[in-house]
C-alpha cells in the first residue's frame, strides 16, 4: 500500500514538472542545458521513473516559475487549477516556440499592472 501511494505521488510530481516545462515554453533539451543535466534525466524525471531529489525541485521551481510547494502537491485547490493548467499547456504545446514566447511576454505584461 505504501509503495504504490509513494509511487502515485512521484508519478503526480512528474506531471506537475512537465506541465511546468511546457508552460514555461521549454523543451526537455533546452531546460537540461539550463540546468546542466543530461536531457535523458529530465525525461526519466518526467515520467516518473526517477526520483528528484530536493535540491533538482528547488532548481525546477526556480526554472519554471512556479512554487515548489505547487510542484510537490502541498497547495489547497490544486483539483481546479490543476485541469486549468492541463489545458493550458495542452494549448501551449501546439503553438509554435515564437508564439509561446509572445504569449509569455504579454502575459508578464498583463502582471504588471
Amino acid at each position: 500500500m505504501i509503495n504504490k501511494d509513494i509511487m502515485s505521488k512521484r508519478e503526480q510530481i512528474a506531471e506537475r514538472l512537465k506541465e511546468a516545462r511546457i508552460m514555461s515554453g521549454l523543451s526537455q533539451e533546452n531546460a537540461a542545458k539550463i540546468l546542466n543535466i543530461q536531457r535523458p534525466a529530465i525525461s526519466e524525471i518526467e515520467s516518473g521513473r526517477r526520483k528528484v531529489s530536493a535540491e533538482e525541485i528547488i532548481a525546477f521551481s526556480k526554472l519554471y516559475k512556479v512554487s515548489t510547494t505547487w510542484l510537490l502537491l502541498k497547495e489547497e485547490g490544486d483539483a481546479e487549477m490543476d485541469e486549468q493548467t492541463k489545458v493550458a499547456a495542452r494549448e501551449l504545446g501546439k503553438m509554435s516556440e515564437a508564439d509561446r514566447k509572445k504569449l509569455l511576454e504579454l502575459l508578464r505584461i498583463t502582471q504588471n499592472r
